[in-house]
């Protein structure tokens, strides 16, 4: 079931800026030649937005050189027009301050910009960055071949008939360029151009049917939540392509459909969508969690991570007589104490060999039977393991070792780093530093293993926590609301500006999903779906409205004393009763005008 989604009157952000609004900068100039050694000796422009003309720039410019024959006949700009003229540093500061901040309009911008930007470097002037659009470009992209031999200034001039007819002189070719601008933008209109990101992507090589698709995302909200590519056939099933997440969908989706996006399996993903669909979310946190399930639900083809990813595995602490460590792709209940989760098996058994340097236990798999073996293996030789297939084996210092591994895992692993500790003095001082690096690097991944699994743990053994966190967009003020059970998600809501946050919290937790705790104390929900409730939950801002259980980890739990974190060292607190109970600031203080997210909800009973 989907969140229900508030109609939002979307900003200049999400729509763009319409062209008419946009201020153009039409620019051309005269030089004496075409080379990076040449000299501007012209420069013309007209300022317009719309069909409003709102100024001109144009002057002759001595090029300090001489003008060559075939320029003055081309362009009838001689030395003697130039001998009394300003020179390029005396023009240049006066240029800039006139086209700053319009777009760059130019005919052939390589040209154009080209000898600019040279002249910014040579009189050491920032060039101030602004948007170049190139008539040239956008003469090749709207036109059709055989409408025009070539897409000359003088060419484009003539088809459309313009008022101004090019001269080779700066200010009439760029008042030519002005008329060229507004007929092409015309019909650049009937391919859907209608603003200024729309005109930045139709001058890249962004192919038309792929363009056209854009328009899905004009149906989309401009709110947070999740969007799903499809493909659907007639007569087929719909099939899932691709899953995200965005702060403001349509915003997002838009991007998809724009030169910035290309990565090549996208652009396979884009060409074979039918469709798009969204889902607006209450949170930023349902946000991530909807589109963590949607992945493991349809398992797209184009989401890189639910192709790839790895498998998960555990290290898990056997119940056998003589518990040994194992390596294993599920946590059971079986009574086992398990340590992860790892992301591949290698980093996994790195693990295991840290704490088998510490703790020496057995590390085969056969069977301890009545029928000891005569002779020990190797590593018993070797001093590394107790041998607990021999007659005389010490069972009792066995399953201290035992306990010594469950203390590190549950408690504190300082005693096992002291251990580990001893054996890098001798490595040091012997300058076998690649051996010592290698323990230093396995005794990291263990104390990252361990904190892991604690944080999965304490989340997991609560009950209920109600969190909020005041939202970050300025267009939507108020609280967010999550509401996790055991380390899962079971419900969100959005408590406006004005409105009270413990009256919205109260109407997200009726329609809460039930949620049971795991038989091996662990989330209740995915790893990866945990973790980013963990995320939020020790992120800035985040209050604790209220908490069913004590969240907390071991003073010692996988990382230094020195570098504890604040809220390990003790269950974190919950907000005051009265502070969440005002009223926010804002017009809408009715419980009318509460969004609650519906789409993680309680069972109905049968």
């Amino acid at each position: 079931m989907t969140s229900p989604t508030v109609a939002t009157q979307p900003g200049l952000d999400d729509l763009g800026t319409p062209l008419r609004e946009v201020t153009f900068c039409v620019v051309d100039l005269e030089t004496t030649g075409t080379s990076t050694t040449d000299a501007i000796t012209e420069i013309g422009a007209v300022k317009v937005r719309g069909d409003q003309t709102l100024g001109e720039f144009a002057t002759l410019i001595n090029p300090c050189m001489h003008i060559p024959a075939r320029i003055q006949a081309l362009t009838g700009i001689t030395d003697r027009m130039v001998a009394y003229s300003p020179t390029l540093p005396a023009v240049l500061p006066t240029f800039l301050q006139f086209v700053t901040p319009c777009v760059l309009v130019t005919h052939n911008a390589r040209f154009d910009v080209g000898f600019l930007r040279r002249a910014c470097v040579d009189l050491g002037y920032e060039w101030p960055g602004m948007m170049v659009v190139d008539t040239v470009g956008l003469a090749r992209k709207v036109l059709l071949r055989d409408e025009v031999p070539n897409v000359k200034l003088h060419t484009l001039a003539a088809h459309f008939r313009t008022t101004v007819t090019p001269g080779h002189r700066a200010l009439s070719d760029a008042r030519s360029t002005v008329n060229v601008l507004h007929e092409l933008l015309g019909r650049a209109g009937g391919l859907g151009v209608t603003t200024l990101e729309d005109l930045k992507e139709i001058e890249h090589r962004v192919p038309a049917k792929r363009r056209a698709k854009s328009s899905w995302a004009s149906e989309l909200p401009t709110e947070p939540g999740v969007y799903a590519f499809y493909a659907q056939r007639p007569g087929e099933s719909r099939q899932v392509l691709y899953v995200g997440k965005s702060v403001n969908v349509a915003r997002r989706v838009r991007s998809y459909f724009t030169a910035s996006e290309n990565r090549t399996y996208i652009d396979e993903m884009v060409r074979v969508a039918t469709g798009v669909e969204a889902t607006v979310c209450a949170t930023d946190l349902e946000a991530e969690v909807r589109e963590l399930r949607m992945i493991a639900a349809h398992s797209p083809h184009y989401n890189r991570r639910s192709k790839h990813q790895d498998r998960l595995c555990w290290v898990k602490l056997t119940t056998e007589t003589w518990p040994r460590l194992s390596i294993t792709y599920a946590v059971g209940d079986d009574q086992a104490r398990y340590l992860g989760p790892f992301s591949s098996r290698v980093t996994a058994k790195e693990v295991c060999q840290v704490i088998h340097d510490a703790y020496p236990i057995r590390q085969c798999t056969q069977s301890m039977g009545p029928h000891a073996s005569p002779t020990g293996c190797v590593l018993a030789e070797l001093g590394r393991c107790l041998a607990p297939c021999l007659p005389d084996a010490d069972h009792a210092a066995h399953q201290k070792l035992v306990l010594g591994i469950k203390q590190a895992w549950n408690h504190d692993v300082r005693p096992l780093l002291g251990i580990v500790g001893s054996h890098l003095r001798p490595l040091a001082a012997e300058q076998r530093y690649e051996q010592a690096a290698q323990i230093t690097s396995r005794l990291e991944l263990l104390t990252a293993a361990i904190r892991r699994w604690h944080r999965l743990v304490a989340v997991g053994r609560c009950p209920q926590i109600v969190a909020v966190r005041r939202s970050t967009v300025p267009s939507r003020p108020g609280w967010q609301i999550n509401i996790i059970r055991h380390g899962r998600l079971a419900a969100a809501g959005f408590a406006r500006a004005g409105s009270s946050v413990r009256q919205v919290a109260a109407h997200v937790l009726a329609t809460a999903e039930t949620v049971l705790p795991s038989p091996h104390d662990l989330p209740s929900a995915s790893v990866e779906e945990a973790e980013r409730v963990i995320a939020f939950l020790t992120s800035p801002g985040v209050r604790l409205l209220e908490i069913d259980g004590e969240w907390s980890m071991p003073l010692g739990a996988g990382i230094g004393e020195q570098d504890l974190p604040r809220w390990t060292l003790s269950p974190l607190p919950v907000a005051p009763p009265g502070d969440l109970n005002e009223v926010l600031p804002g017009s809408l203080p009715d419980a009318g005008q509460q969004e609650i997210s519906t789409s993680i909800r309680r069972p109905r009973p049968s």
